[in-house]
């Protein structure tokens, strides 16, 4: 599997790890404030199983075919994707049009980090 898709792919399961940790509390209003944090927090270690390898496995200094910027912007659109899925499916939410509008708009950023040369290991900008 080549590398960009591999560090997409636990991108992806990271962040659905990191959405259930920092949202699905809301739905269990019976929980107690400590209860809900340390939910969270197991839940926050297996992201982190998955996101510390896709960053390293994707980053140029790992051989992979991405600058930190463009993993970081790639992350932040694979999270409000997951998330505005979350929101719908799960806590049962709608999405207004301006988050909608507010989403394309991250997503636009990530498309233009995405575009250009591949990562190199120092490179600046021109």
């Amino acid at each position: 599997m080549p590398r960009a898709l591999t560090t997409v792919l636990l991108l992806v399961a990271s962040n659905i790890f990191m959405t259930y940790a920092w949202y699905y509390h809301l739905k269990k209003p019976g929980w107690g404030l400590a209860f809900a944090i340390l939910a969270s927090w197991g839940l926050a270690f297996f992201e982190y199983v998955l996101q510390v390898p896709a960053n390293r496995y994707g980053h140029s200094s790992h051989g992979g075919p991405f600058s930190a910027a463009q993993l970081k912007i790639m992350q932040e659109a694979i999270t409000l994707t997951v998330f505005g899925g979350f929101c719908v499916v799960v806590l049962k939410e709608k999405l207004r049009t301006t988050d909608v509008v507010a989403f394309a708009l991250i997503m636009a950023a990530a498309a233009v980090s995405a575009w250009g040369r591949q990562a190199k290991q120092g490179a600046a900008l021109p």
